[in-house]
C-alpha cells in the first residue's frame, strides 16, 4: 500500500510527538515541515532529516500537492486558518487542542472538513490513554450505573508557561483553554459525550506568571523575559451542566497557592464512582459493604503512549481502518463550553452553551 505523505505545521514543542510518530509509522512518510520561525524550522529539519521546509503553508500546499495528511501544531490563534487552508487543499487534518480560539472559528473548521469531505480530528490526547479505555469499558458494562456528577481538577502551584501561552491574542485564554480542555473533554468522553447546555464560571487574574519566584518551579515554565505578556487568567472554576442532567465541577489553574500541583478526575454514578490520576480506583458496594476496587495492571496515564495512540488512530481513520475517535463536532462542543464559561465569568450569570 502507498504510504500517506505527511506534513507538520508549527514545529514547536508539541510537534515533536507528531513528528516522531509519523516517522515511526509504517504507513506514513513525513515529507515537509512548516513554521514562521526560520531558525526553528531549519533546526527541526536538520534534526529529523526533512529537506522540504516552508515558512508559509500556502506555499507548501501549492508546491507539494502530494501531501495527504497534516498536523497543525501552531499556537491557538493559527489553528483555524491553518486547518481550513489544509482542508481546502484536500488534506486530512489532525489539529492540536484547543480546536480554535472560540466556537465560531471551530464551526468554520468543521464546515470546511464537511465541504471538502476530509477528516478533521482534534488533539484530545486524553481520550487515547489506557485509563480512558478502562473506565469506558467499566461504564459500558454498567458497573458505574448512571453517571450524574463529576469533579475535575488540573491546578499548578507555579506553572504559567509564559511565551504565547500567556498572551491572550495568541492563546485565547489561560488555564481554562489550555489545561481545562483536557479534563472537560475527558469527563465528557467518559460520560458518553452528553451535549452541554449551560455553564456558570469565574476567572481570576491575581498571581500572574510569577516570574519573580526564585525557588524551584513546580512546572518548567517558559517565561523568557520581563517583556513576556501575561494577560490571561491564572485560575478558572466552573459548573457545567449537560442535557442528561449530569454536572461537572471544574477547577483549573496555572498559579494557585496550593501545597502542590493537583490533577484529579472523578466520576460518580448510581452503582459506583471512579477516580483517575494518578491511578484508577473504583468505589462501589458489594454484599452490603462499601468496597474499593483497584484495577490490577492499570498504569498511570502515559502521555507518550497516548500520543502514539492518537497519531496512529488518526492514520487508521484516514486509511478507513477505524472511526475518528475525536471528531470535529466534539471539538466544536468543547469550544462552546469554554465560550460559555468565559462569558459567565464576565456577566456573573449562568450562560447557555
Amino acid at each position: 500500500m502507498k504510504k500517506l505523505k505527511a506534513a507538520v505545521i508549527g514545529v514547536g514543542g508539541i510537534s515533536v510527538n507528531h513528528i516522531r510518530n509519523y516517522i515511526e509509522s509504517p504507513d506514513v512518510e513525513l515529507v515537509a515541515l512548516c513554521d514562521i520561525n526560520a531558525d526553528t524550522l531549519k533546526k527541526k529539519g536538520e534534526t529529523y532529516g526533512i529537506t522540504n521546509l516552508f515558512l508559509s503553508y500556502d506555499e507548501m500546499f501549492a508546491k507539494m500537492p502530494e501531501i495527504d495528511i497534516v498536523s497543525v501544531c501552531t499556537w491557538n490563534s493559527a489553528h483555524a486558518p491553518a486547518t481550513i487552508a489544509a482542508l481546502n487543499a484536500g488534506k486530512h487534518v489532525l489539529c492540536e487542542k484547543p480546536m480554535a480560539l472560540n466556537a465560531d472559528e471551530a464551526e468554520k473548521m468543521r464546515e470546511a472538513a464537511l465541504k471538502n469531505d476530509r477528516i478533521l480530528q482534534v488533539g484530545f490526547v486524553r481520550r487515547f490513554g489506557n485509563d480512558a479505555r478502562i473506565v469506558r469499558d467499566f461504564a459500558a458494562h454498567g458497573d458505574l450505573g448512571e453517571i450524574y456528577y463529576s469533579r475535575a481538577t488540573y491546578v499548578r502551584r507555579n506553572g504559567n508557561p509564559g511565551g504565547w501561552f500567556s498572551d491572550k491574542s495568541r492563546s485565547g485564554g489561560g488555564p481554562l483553554i489550555d489545561l481545562g480542555v483536557h479534563v472537560i473533554d475527558l469527563v465528557r468522553y467518559l460520560m458518553g459525550n452528553p451535549q452541554p447546555v449551560s455553564a456558570c464560571g469565574a476567572t481570576f487574574y491575581k498571581l500572574g506568571d510569577r516570574r519573580n519566584i526564585i525557588t524551584p518551579k513546580a512546572y518548567s515554565a517558559t517565561v523568557t523575559s520581563n517583556k513576556d505578556i501575561c494577560d490571561v487568567e491564572d485560575l478558572a472554576v466552573a459548573l457545567i451542566k449537560f442535557e442528561n442532567g449530569a454536572v461537572l465541577n471544574l477547577q483549573t489553574g496555572f498559579s494557585l497557592n496550593v501545597e502542590k500541583d493537583q490533577t484529579s478526575i472523578e466520576l460518580f454514578g448510581t452503582k459506583g464512582g471512579v477516580k483517575l490520576d494518578p491511578e484508577i480506583k473504583i468505589y462501589t458496594e458489594m454484599n452490603n459493604y462499601m468496597t474499593d476496587v483497584a484495577i490490577v495492571g492499570a498504569s498511570n496515564f502515559d502521555f507518550a503512549g497516548a500520543f502514539r495512540n492518537e497519531i496512529y488512530g488518526f492514520i487508521d481513520a484516514v486509511l478507513g481502518r477505524a472511526p475518528v475517535i475525536a471528531p470535529a463536532e466534539d471539538g466544536v462542543a468543547l469550544m462552546r463550553i469554554l465560550d460559555a464559561v468565559y462569558r459567565s465569568a464576565q456577566t456573573g450569570k449562568e450562560e447557555r452553551v
